[in-house]
């Protein structure tokens, strides 16, 4: 079958191959090894450019909820609802897999007929108004700890502010 001289060669190809990956491993490592301490010597900016600007953290400008919700868009709020149709529907009485948001801006929170909340929605107090909303839409599991609604949130106050003013002409 195999002859010596034929194992010999095998033997030495797979023997100088694992070299070669040894021996570039460690050219490469010296060449462009960094390391903790750097090149071993301290080195200094060139030169420093100097702005106006404080360092550190830059300043947002907090606008309130109200503001946005005052220049929402209903067409940007129809698109926005995509993301919730795959379990709400804005039909009255139309349950799915969430409760219908027929009507919901003002409504009672936990309150349509024949949809089972999970406990922590239906022991919480009040209406949706837009602020709750606005709160909920955000970090739902942060609302309300214990929701069943397996939405992350929306992020963005403008999407939140449009969607809001969307559902508020549905049914409302």
């Amino acid at each position: 079958m195999f002859d010596t001289m034929t194992m010999t060669k095998a033997g030495g190809a797979l023997c100088g191959t694992f070299l070669v990956f040894l021996l570039g491993n460690w050219a490469a490592e010296s060449l462009y090894h960094v390391g903790s301490e750097g090149h071993g010597e301290e080195h200094a900016m060139a030169y420093e450019i100097e702005t106006d600007e404080a360092h550190g953290e830059e300043v947002v400008a907090e606008v309130s909820f109200t503001d946005v919700l005052a220049s929402a868009d209903l067409d940007k709020g129809a698109k926005v609802f995509g993301k919730c149709k795959a379990c709400h529907k804005l039909e009255d009485g139309a349950n799915s897999t969430g409760p219908t948001l027929f009507g919901i801006v003002e409504r009672d929170i936990g309150s349509v007929d024949g949809f089972g909340y999970s406990g922590v929605l239906n022991e919480l107090p009040g209406n949706w108004t837009v602020e709750a909303l606005n709160d909920f839409l955000e970090n739902p599991k942060k609302y309300a700890a214990g929701t069943k609604m397996s939405f992350k949130g929306l992020a963005k106050i403008g999407d939140r502010a449009n969607l809001i003013a969307y559902l508020g002409t549905i049914g409302g």
